[in-house]
């Protein structure tokens, strides 16, 4: 899966952990991984004239979905008919999100991470102009930002322990990649 990740907004973010949440929102709903994505971020002015233009709406806003391909485009791979789509664009604005994040009470990444997958379920085809569609789009966001959210935990807990294991086998002289019984030689 191609994502791309291209920051105007002159906000230094983890582009990486917006590409690792975009990927996994894909992941999850099936989309076909050869699939092409891109994520923009871009300062309060030019977000402002992309509401304007395309929502015609005053002022910034905090995301921005353009669809590119029809979504039965972005099939699954064991699926017949088309392969990948491309997508389209999630655009962040950072400096927005800023403020959102203050407001919330949460930091600046768990904010773009919020958005970032709020930008792809639009792009996927989810809405929230009606209730009953807010409720089902918004119920899914939280639930795969918080499985996300669960599986980096975990994966970064693993890494810590793999870390700690390597220096325990470091300090009594047995080589992480071999046989655990077999002293390194050393000493």
């Amino acid at each position: 899966m191609s994502i791309e990740v291209a920051n105007e907004s002159g906000v230094g973010v983890d582009e990486i952990s917006l590409v690792s949440v975009a990927r996994y929102v894909l992941d999850r709903l099936g989309i076909n991984p050869l699939a092409e994505l891109s994520v923009l971020l871009m300062d309060v002015e030019a977000m402002t004239e992309l509401h304007v233009k395309w929502m015609d709406e005053p002022g910034p806003t905090d995301v921005m979905s353009f669809p590119m391909d029809e979504l039965d485009t972005a099939r699954r791979p064991d699926e017949a008919g088309p392969g990948p789509a491309l997508l389209g664009d999630v655009v962040l604005c950072p400096a927005v999100a800023d403020r959102q994040a203050t407001q919330a009470g949460h930091s600046l990444d768990d904010e773009l991470h919020l958005l970032t997958v709020h930008g792809v379920l639009h792009l996927l085809g989810y809405d929230h102009a009606e209730p009953a569609q807010e409720r089902e789009m918004f119920r899914l966001q939280n639930e795969l930002l918080d499985s996300w959210r669960d599986r980096r935990v975990a994966g970064a807990r693993l890494a810590r322990l793999a870390e700690v294991d390597a220096a325990v086998l470091d300090a009594v002289g047995l080589h992480a990649a071999g046989d655990p019984g077999e002293p390194s030689g050393r000493g």
